[in-house]
């Protein structure tokens, strides 16, 4: 049995019975069969990930909070920086609201529309 990244070593066997397992070319050359390279396994052998995969990991982590804590500090500036109420104007009727909620029901409403678009063209993809 061989361990993961180390190349088989060819079976001995009887001249001319199998040319595929003593690792020599059937038709005569003499040329040894090219082994394909190995490539290092992406998990130890306990099952647990690599130190790069996990080092990869923590980074994304770290990206993911950092992208979190910005979206965060701009969301709160944007609400008090929209603080002023506005009239809206809807079909029937005309309400007062804060200009941040207005905005905010705007943006619900907007990806509201492009999830339920992605759905179609998912649903359309999965039928064809």
């Amino acid at each position: 049995m061989t361990t993961p990244g180390t190349p088989a070593e060819p079976r001995p066997s009887a001249p001319g019975t199998d040319p595929f397992a003593t690792g020599t070319s059937p038709y005569g050359t003499g040329a040894p069969a090219s082994t394909p390279p190995s490539t290092p396994p992406a998990t130890t052998r306990s099952g647990s990930p690599s130190r790069a995969r996990a080092a990869g990991r923590t980074a994304g982590l770290g990206l993911a909070l950092a992208l979190l804590i910005a979206v965060t500090v701009i969301l709160v500036l944007f609400v008090v920086f929209n603080g002023q109420t506005v009239q809206i104007s809807l079909v029937f009727t005309d309400v007062e609201a804060p200009l941040v909620l207005a905005l905010l029901i705007a943006a619900v409403l907007g990806a509201l529309v492009a999830s339920l678009g992605g759905l179609v063209m998912r649903a359309r993809r999965r039928n064809r």
